[in-house]
């Protein structure tokens, strides 16, 4: 009988697919216990195929693809908590590798934490071609959110929240509050907050989330998102994404305040980077800035309900 659910949402990336399913493979907690549901979020590449052979290569696996048509990570991470049959829930991304401890910590956290419904874990970015000069830590978070909080079971501190490339729930708490298709990467679109807002709601319900040191997730970091276009674009989503939150909570006014510190410590940090790291801060500011504060045309989406 299964006891936990790893779901992967996917979307026309079969190579680095494969590449995460491969770290699944690995795992040290018995096959037995644990399923995992790859989402194909109305891919058009050859993903169906990629996983039927990945899973007809590991027959011990239980291992399964379900298609959801609807576009939109938020989408598909809702299809697969409605798919999952266990009460434990553990997410990752298709861009990313695990430790051979990663499902084995989340299943060993919840069975010893029966008061917990939430956690996330510890993620490392990951530089395949190298990490460049004009990054700091500052421009590093957007593009690969790395996380670290020590090498004890803790809560996260404040203001913190698990990344949702790395992250763990019971599905009836899960279910109750579902991920805001308004939020969330559609196709190429950069627009992103789900998991922040998801996290937000369920720490506002007086749930405390959790950060495990031993469940370990290593974020890779493509060269093309290592360029500052890419970073403009990302901001600038980032911007368009608070304004998202901001607005189905009626908190605009004091999302733009808080914006307008920040820029505050973006310019007192010239003392602190090399002039080019910072250049390129204050380009980033700027285009969440500007997301922010510039109105979006009229979307026909329909929000899931807050919790």
């Amino acid at each position: 009988m299964f006891r936990l659910t790893l779901i992967i949402p996917t979307y026309n990336r079969s190579r680095e697919l494969l590449r995460a399913l491969d770290s699944v493979a690995a795992q040290s907690l018995d096959p037995a216990l644990w399923e995992c549901i790859v989402v194909d979020n109305a891919s058009t590449d050859n993903t169906a195929e990629a996983v039927a052979r990945f899973a007809q290569e590991h027959p011990t696996l239980h291992i399964r693809r379900v298609y959801e048509p609807k576009a939109g990570v938020s989408h598909a991470r809702n299809r697969g908590l409605r798919e999952a049959t266990t009460e434990l829930i553990a997410s990752i991304d298709d861009d990313e590798r695990i430790n051979r401890e990663f499902l084995a910590a989340y299943l060993r956290f919840f069975d010893t934490h029966p008061e917990a419904n939430v956690a996330g874990g510890k993620i490392i970015a990951e530089y395949p071609t190298g990490r460049p000069r004009w990054m700091s830590r500052w421009t590093e978070r957007p593009i690969a959110n790395p996380m670290d909080y020590g090498e004890k079971v803790r809560p996260f501190p404040k203001g913190a929240l698990p990344g949702g490339g790395n992250m763990a729930y019971r599905r009836e708490v899960a279910l109750r509050y579902r991920f805001d298709t308004e939020l969330g990467r559609v196709g190429g679109k950069l627009i992103g907050g789900e998991e922040n807002d998801f996290f937000l709601r369920l720490r506002e319900a007086g749930e405390t989330l959790w950060y495990l040191p031993d469940a370990v997730m290593w974020h890779i970091i493509p060269p093309e998102k290592l360029t500052t276009e890419y970073l403009k674009r990302l901001s600038y989503h980032i911007g368009i994404s608070q304004r998202r939150r901001a607005m189905s909570r009626n908190e605009l006014l004091e999302s733009q305040l808080k914006e307008c510190l920040k820029w505050v410590v973006t310019l007192l940090l010239i003392f602190a980077l090399r002039p080019w790291q910072w250049l390129q801060v204050v380009r980033m500011r700027r285009e969440i800035s500007r997301g922010l504060f510039q109105k979006e045309p009229k979307t026909t989406n329909a929000s899931v309900k807050k919790g």
